[in-house]
């Protein structure tokens, strides 16, 4: 297992985040996307992954309502885990019921669901606490004091957020370096190679920011597990054909898995290892979170640590999965390339870039 800094900290974590959005037996929308993992199996999955060096792992306050953590925390008794030892993240915003009040981003609710999770994960602090998803009525700056307070109360160490937009997560940054109040060190948010449109603002404004980055959905809901083909476009076995989600360019999506198949064969290995070892390779990627139903499915992720894509191939797939052309993404290279080389052309440089996209 390699290891890399929680954004623009000193806090290590495991390139690979266990997910523990499975850890449930309840019913509703995270059932029927994850199924379900009783707690004997939650415990030896945890034992696995950390056997494996997986040091960092994931959870949210309406997975399973409220289940999630519970079995993560009672996993982590069970099996005599030292606190230190692990980094623990969670997440809230989503509903956890039914008053005007069990859902946002508002201070009140923040610190209310806070303790709520703590008693479930049976710990005093949270290593990471996530802003779980766009709050269209809460001021950033009422978030951010209310995390702020977390953080200085030592309930929380670090902040983030999941799924925002690039002009409020950098607003976010902007607010707390001018009132001096606990920055965002990540976001979370879905990134694969058959769905790289975070590409395009975010990436670019957290490598500028040096904000951390924890991809979920890795695997495109499963599109990438090496279950599906243009051939068989709807295995029964898959949760993908229960729940289509997230959404994916499918047919791109055919393009890139054909690309796949001769480089897994090549290294011996599933299509999702290559699938995860690809985002692996990309810089702006802190963690990657991966779930697992069993031990097998864990140890096929895990093990895509240890592939090293050639150059070559990840050219390969890159160009095969790139996205297209979308203004004004295609006219600054366009524009600034006389920056770079004087004599470059400009028209054949722009003509190749929409060659490429089709």
């Amino acid at each position: 297992m390699k290891y890399k800094t929680l954004g623009n900290t000193g806090l290590l974590v495991s390139q690979l985040c266990f997910g523990a959005m499975t850890f449930h037996g309840g019913n509703g929308l995270f059932k029927m996307i994850g199924g379900s993992t009783e707690q004997k199996d939650a415990d030896d999955i945890i034992k696995a992954s950390i056997d494996r060096g997986i040091n960092f792992f994931d959870t949210a306050d309406i997975y399973g309502e409220g289940t999630s953590e519970e079995m993560l925390g009672q996993a982590f008794c069970n099996l005599g885990v030292q606190r230190k030892d692990v980094v623990i993240a969670t997440k809230c915003y989503g509903r956890v019921g039914p008053g005007y009040n069990d859902i946002g981003a508002s201070r009140k609710h923040i610190i209310e669901a806070v303790d709520a999770s703590l008693r479930r994960l049976q710990t005093d602090y949270i290593d990471l606490y996530q802003i779980h998803g766009n709050d269209s009525i809460t001021p950033i700056e009422e978030t951010l004091k209310a995390l702020d307070t977390l953080v200085n109360q030592g309930k929380v160490r670090y902040v983030g957020c999941s799924n925002w937009s690039a002009w409020k997560l950098q607003r976010a940054l902007d607010v707390s370096e001018f009132k001096n109040l606990a920055r965002f060190d990540t976001l979370q948010a879905y990134y694969s190679i058959a769905g790289r449109e975070l590409e395009r603002e975010l990436i670019p404004l957290m490598e500028n920011s040096k904000t951390g980055l924890m991809v979920w959905s890795p695997l495109a809901g499963g599109l990438l597990s090496g279950k599906f083909t243009r051939e068989n476009q709807k295995p029964e076995d898959s949760r993908r054909t229960a729940f289509d989600f997230p959404i994916v360019d499918k047919e791109r999506a055919w393009k890139i898995i054909d690309a796949m198949q001769p480089i897994a064969k090549e290294h011996n290995c599933s299509v999702a290892r290559i699938a995860l070892a690809w985002l692996l390779a990309k810089p702006a990627v802190t963690s990657v979170i991966i779930g697992a139903k069993n031990l097998k499915q864990l140890e096929d992720n895990c093990a895509s640590v240890d592939i090293q894509l050639e150059d070559f191939q990840i050219e390969a797939l890159d160009e095969v999965s790139a996205l297209p052309p979308e203004y004004p993404g295609w006219m600054i290279p366009f524009q600034g390339m006389d920056r770079i080389d004087p004599k470059h052309n400009r028209m054949e440089d722009l003509q190749k870039k929409f060659a490429t996209a089709k």
